[in-house]
């Protein structure tokens, strides 16, 4: 007994050396991250109750998840430009074929797929809610590794981040309402706190940054404006509304909260960028840090429903992810787009925003339940994105006879 006290931690010991190995290794630097994703998991699996809670601190609370998952998409956001939406001027065929594939091929999968392996309603819900989120940064760079169609992924993913507060709702309500209970405007409401948000606060400092027009002046008078409000709300005007107006008027003036404060985050971090240029660097390194946190707590807290199922769910996630590889691009190619485009639009459907689906069941505190498929989901949909552009890219298309705009 006493020698098998020392596997979970040499075990967690050779995961972590792993994980380091690969970045060392120019050949493997591109699976990093999956590698951390695993170790994670790992983590979580062997030392649940060290990842439930520290001392009196819930580390599933839900305003603990939306802090961590602002603070994610926040990172990602940095990495985002306005510019990033001047691509719907010269491949608008290409975005909305991509949104559509986004928006029907994976959500119906999973749903067919929660049929096809009876899963627990809660957890087929997250099988759902994995299929319904928009694409994340991660498509972005494994387009970038393929050498497809990156400016046509950078504009999907901006794109479909914008429409994923209604799509994603709605498709939830359609597809997972008999699962779990669905509020349409409270779903719609907690999406936009967590995506657009922080992604906004980023793309304010990215035109503070940029200086477009008289941006910066404009951003300073609201900014101004965002002081006071939530002055006013600190200091007793929360309290005044909540005593005067119904339980969804509040809903509306916590967002509308949140979107000055996300006015105010993205002019307080421009200045700070100002005096520490370097501070760009690091934020992508924050954004692994809030992925990896999910990931733990989220193992931890669903130790023994993978133990049961996770087999299960690792099957339906590479039948999931492979189906919206396959459909995605032989969709785009059937719709006439060039084999650049059809790549990058099978990458974009083939890879969905786990970080996305963790916060949102976090928020709504269900991450072990709702959450789960996107614990299991996401580090496979890294792997299999990685190997999949490293034989595109190997692989390339003869840009002689390649149509770029992808109409």
């Amino acid at each position: 007994m006493g020698i098998l006290n020392f596997i979970p931690p040499l075990a967690v010991l050779a995961a972590v050396s792993i994980a380091l190995g690969f970045g060392a290794l120019k050949t493997l630097r591109t699976y990093q991250y999956t590698a951390w994703i695993l170790v994670a998991i790992l983590c979580g699996m062997l030392y649940p109750s060290a990842f439930l809670s520290w001392g009196d601190l819930d580390l599933r609370n839900p305003w603990l998840i939306l802090i961590i998952v602002q603070m994610v998409m926040f990172g990602m956001g940095t990495q985002m430009s306005l510019k990033d939406f001047s691509g719907l001027r010269t491949m608008g065929k290409g975005v909305l074929i991509g949104l559509i594939c986004q928006f029907t091929i994976m959500p119906i999968i999973g749903f067919l797929l929660t049929k096809v392996f009876d899963f627990e309603p809660e957890i087929a819900a997250g099988v759902i809610l994995i299929g319904s989120c928009s694409s994340g940064l991660a498509s972005n760079v494994m387009v970038y590794l393929a050498k497809a169609n990156l400016t046509l992924s950078i504009t999907l993913t901006a794109m479909a981040t914008l429409v994923a507060p209604l799509m994603t709702t709605f498709l939830m309500k359609m597809l997972a309402g008999t699962y779990v209970e669905i509020n349409f405007l409270d779903m719609c409401f907690q999406i936009i706190k967590i995506v657009l948000v922080p992604i906004g606060a980023a793309l304010i400092f990215d035109g503070m940054r940029k200086d477009f027009g008289s941006f910066r002046k404009v951003i300073n008078s609201i900014s101004v404006l965002s002081i006071i409000w939530l002055l006013g709300m600190l200091f007793g005007l929360w309290s005044y509304f909540s005593s005067t107006f119904s339980e969804q008027t509040m809903e509306v003036i916590a967002l509308i909260n949140f979107l000055f404060g996300a006015m105010l985050f993205g002019n307080v971090y421009y200045r700070i960028f100002k005096i520490i240029p370097n501070i760009q660097n690091v934020m992508p390194l924050i954004s692994m840090f809030g992925i990896i946190y999910f990931t733990t707590v989220t193992t931890a807290a669903s130790r023994d429903n993978l133990l049961a199922i996770g087999l299960f769910l690792l099957l339906a996630s590479i039948i999931h992810n492979t189906l919206g590889y396959t459909l995605g691009y032989w969709l785009s190619r059937l719709l006439e787009l060039d084999k650049d485009s059809s790549r990058t639009i099978a990458l974009e459907v083939g890879m969905q925003n786990g970080g996305m689906a963790s916060g949102l069941a976090g928020v709504m505190g269900k991450l072990a339940t709702l959450g789960l498929a996107a614990a299991v989901f996401s580090p496979w949909m890294n792997i299999s994105g990685s190997l999949l552009a490293n034989y595109w890219r190997k692989r390339p298309v003869n840009r002689m006879k390649k149509d770029t705009t992808g109409k």
